[in-house]
């Protein structure tokens, strides 16, 4: 479990820097860069466990994950443009704390005996609740709702590490092929720019239509 503890704690300051740079673009002070840095860094983690009860919160009894995210937040507040001109290789980092974040937050999930559906859901909350966050204090949309294949991959490595279970593996075999199976599925969509299915914007809200569809049926 150790190299599980290294990738997390790579994830941890992936997801920091990530929300470091949401900062920069609205050109946040250096106190709104270590906030935004350590809500995406520690934020899902800290749902997840509040969820199941798992309290106080793991990021609040290990300072190593507070020390990550300001490391995270003070590399971008004085290196910025080093780092955005890098930014494919963050990308890949950030792919692999997505993985490594819904194996262990299935574990954590399964080891509270959550039912399967939970323990894919915490899969998806433990990659994506610290991005959400992030995106709230910024006041945008939440990127994992309109853009990239990115929360499904996080829900569908969490399914797997159920249905891992149900041969029996062992639970080391199920984190690694859970890492694997999420980290590819999120590579490749990013590769081939895959979304979910949208719907298309209406022409006017549902209460105009529906009354112009009303007021054409008297005609």
């Amino acid at each position: 479990m150790e190299l599980i503890h290294i990738l997390d704690i790579a994830g941890t300051f992936a997801f920091a820097v990530s929300g470091a740079f949401r900062a920069v673009k609205y050109e946040m002070d250096i106190l709104g860069i270590a906030v935004l840095a350590m809500a995406t860094g520690v934020g899902g983690g800290m749902i997840r466990d509040l969820l199941l009860g798992a309290t106080p919160p793991v990021a609040l009894t290990d300072t190593s994950y507070i020390l990550i995210c300001l490391a995270g937040a003070a590399a971008v507040f004085f290196a910025a443009p080093k780092i955005a001109r890098r930014w494919d290789v963050l990308m890949a980092a950030d792919a692999v704390g997505l993985s490594v974040f819904a194996a262990i937050g299935a574990t954590k999930a399964e080891a509270y005996g959550a039912v399967p559906l939970t323990v894919a859901m915490m899969a998806m909350i433990t990659a994506c609740g610290g991005g959400v966050i992030r995106d709230l204090l910024s006041r945008e949309i939440p990127a994992i709702l309109t853009t990239g294949f990115y929360a499904s991959a996080a829900l569908l490595g969490g399914f797997m590490f159920v249905l891992l279970g149900q041969f029996q593996c062992s639970e080391g075999l199920r984190i690694f092929i859970t890492i694997s199976f999420t980290l590819i599925t999120r590579i490749v969509a990013l590769r081939f720019k895959l979304n979910l299915p949208r719907v298309k914007a209406l022409h006017a809200s549902p209460s105009e239509i529906a009354r112009a569809h009303r007021e054409n049926g008297r005609k």
